[in-house]
This record gives structure tokens, C-alpha cells and sequence, in this order.
């Protein structure tokens, strides 16, 4: 896939990078990115998501850990585009931390979730970054991630050796 002319990803593109599907992917469209910076990328917040139907039925909230996943799977697209390389089947990209995460609002249907990721560093495989999601420019949640990529054979293996 040539990811390196055109700075935004539809979800086919989307989908050959990442090996999320149905109902776990959670990165609808990237708007931009910067190989070893940045990514923007989106995540349309429908009233037909399955989670709505327990939490909460009377108040629909997006839980706290989808939304980390979305910034996880949103770095972890970077990753990918900055090492210019499509993962194959065997490729699995793991959290190794998540610190300082702090929620500041409810995201809820029909919200667009903007998913801001820069890299803060890559260090022995591990990969760092500030990720920032916004609803209509609020600050909905911040964390730093840290995520690494294995392949499916070396899963059990530590991260850091």
C-alpha cells in the first residue's frame, strides 16, 4: 500500500493496517499524519454501537477503556506508517503501559471522537506516545501509551529483555 503521498486514510486503508474488525475497530478515517510525529484520526460515535446497550441504557457513554483503545489503535496505525510497513497476520502490536489517563468528558452517540497521537519516543521496541481525544474541540480524554510490536510467535516474550 503507498501510504506516502496522500496523508489521510479511508477505512479500507484503515483496515489493511490494523487487524482490528468489527466491533473492535474503533478508527474510522485519519485525517493527517507525520511519519515519527503525529496522526489525527476520527472515530464516529453512533447510536447503533453495541456497548450503548449496557452502558448506559437510560445515558449511552462510550466506556473509558473503548476509548483508549481508540488511541491505541490510532498510534499504532502511526507506528505502522512510520515504519512504512503493512503488518501481516502475524503482527500484533500489545500495550506495555498507560499512564497518566484522565477522562473529562462523556463521549456519547453522535459524537466524533478526534484522536490526536504524537510519538514521544521509540526506545527498544517500545513505542511512547501522548494521545489526546476531543469532541468538538473539548478535551474528552488524555493519556501517554506505550504499546510494542510482536509477531503472534513471540507474544509470551517479554517486552523489554
Amino acid at each position: 500500500m503507498n501510504t506516502t503521498d496522500n496523508k489521510t486514510l479511508d477505512i479500507c486503508q484503515i483496515k489493511a493496517l490494523l487487524p482490528h474488525r468489527y466491533p473492535m475497530l474503533l478508527v474510522d478515517r485519519v485525517l493527517t499524519w507525520e511519519a515519527n510525529k503525529s496522526i489525527t484520526a476520527i472515530k464516529n460515535v453512533t447510536a447503533n454501537e453495541e456497548f450503548f446497550n449496557g452502558h448506559f441504557p437510560h445515558k449511552p457513554v462510550m466506556p473509558g477503556v473503548l476509548m483508549i483503545e481508540a488511541l491505541a489503535q490510532t498510534a499504532a496505525l502511526l507506528s505502522f506508517l512510520t515504519m512504512g510497513v503493512s503488518p501481516d497476520e502475524n503482527s500484533i502490536v500489545y500495550f506495555v503501559g498507560i499512564d497518566n489517563a484522565r477522562f473529562k468528558r462523556p463521549v456519547g452517540p453522535g459524537d466524533q471522537l478526534k484522536m490526536d497521537v504524537e510519538i514521544l519516543r521509540v526506545s527498544r521496541g517500545i513505542w511512547k506516545y501522548k494521545a489526546v481525544g476531543t469532541v468538538d474541540g473539548a478535551i474528552a480524554l488524555e493519556a501517554e501509551l506505550m504499546c510494542t510490536i510482536r509477531g503472534t510467535s513471540d507474544a509470551s516474550k517479554p517486552a523489554v529483555q
